[in-house]
């Protein structure tokens, strides 16, 4: 099974609880995940903050619980039932979700104060900014959000590379491989790359500063599929530069033919097409700029041990 939205893990971890006994969240997300027969690869599914996926909804659950008053918490990912909590379980109810949260006020509180600091940050004015689900937790909004963002950056540096310039494309690409750290100092990426002038740029760069290797570039501002061909043509083109490593990019794609071309080739080399090009721009920051920075603070258990 795979891993329940937050809200599927209130009610089990409610009736964890019932037993009046102090539990950690740990050992509450190792009975649920036995219970919920969520299997191993899910129980080790991690987000980008490398936090298990699992863990992550179930600590959100917890929060929403303590919210609402129905279990306290008792320390470092420590929790108890509360009075109210013990009411609950004796109605038995069917599900427990935020929706039935809403019944108490302090939930209510809760509830009312993250809309309002999320219609603050997106820019609505009604307190509704629409973007929750009830499926995942906030940490993995943020996920979510960031990736479409990202994706959105990525097809925008795309449509702008391959409406430049056959110039502007050299001066992108030893740009880019100065900023990932071959070449040295860009003047020196430059006297050896972008000499050809027919749209693309051919050459031999350094692989590191200290130029103990070289890697052969050939780049392509093309926006049709590139072939085996003009592989079978690069690897050749290595051994009359005495390189055995080589990076190829382009603005378009590669066909499956020269994917398995450069597979087969006895030197080294590293396809990038236009998708993998906009990621290393934004990963690198070349042609993009910060807009604004969110950082994402979480507790630090440990300055508040033996208080």
């Amino acid at each position: 099974m795979a891993v329940p939205g937050y809200q599927e893990f209130m009610l089990p971890l409610l009736r964890i609880a019932g037993d009046g006994k102090e539990h950690s969240l740990p050992e509450a997300v190792a009975t649920l995940a036995e219970q919920m027969k969520i299997s191993e690869e899910d129980r080790n599914a991690l987000l980008p903050s490398g936090q298990t996926r699992v863990y992550n909804r179930a600590g959100w659950a917890v929060l929403g619980l303590s919210k609402s008053v129905l279990i306290e918490k008792t320390g470092r990912g420590r929790f108890k039932i509360a009075p109210r909590g013990l009411d609950v379980l004796k109605k038995n109810p069917a599900r427990i979700d935020d929706k039935y949260l809403t019944q108490f006020p302090e939930f209510q509180a809760f509830k009312t104060k993250r809309k309002e600091k999320l219609a603050e940050v997106v820019g609505t004015k009604d307190g509704d900014a629409g973007v929750e689900d009830p499926d995942i937790t906030p940490d993995e909004q943020l996920d979510v959000a960031y990736k479409e963002l990202r994706e959105t950056l990525a097809d925008e540096l795309l449509h702008r590379v391959r409406a430049g310039t056959p110039r502007f494309f050299e001066h992108l690409v030893v740009d880019l491989l100065v900023a990932m750290g071959y070449g040295g100092s860009r003047v020196d990426a430059a006297q050896v790359v972008g000499k050809s002038g027919d749209g693309g740029i051919d050459g031999v760069i350094k692989e590191d500063r200290l130029g103990l290797d070289m890697v052969y570039v050939q780049a392509k501002r093309v926006e049709s599929d590139i072939g085996p061909g003009a592989i079978r043509e690069f690897v050749g083109s290595l051994g009359e530069h005495k390189a055995n490593k080589g990076v190829f990019i382009t603005c378009g794609a590669f066909t499956s033919g020269a994917k398995e071309a450069a597979a087969k080739a006895h030197s080294r080399i590293v396809l990038i097409d236009g998708e993998q090009l906009a990621e290393f721009m934004i990963d690198h920051g070349v042609g993009v700029t910060d807009h604004k920075t969110y950082t994402v603070k979480k507790l630090d258990s440990d300055y508040f041990e033996g208080v």
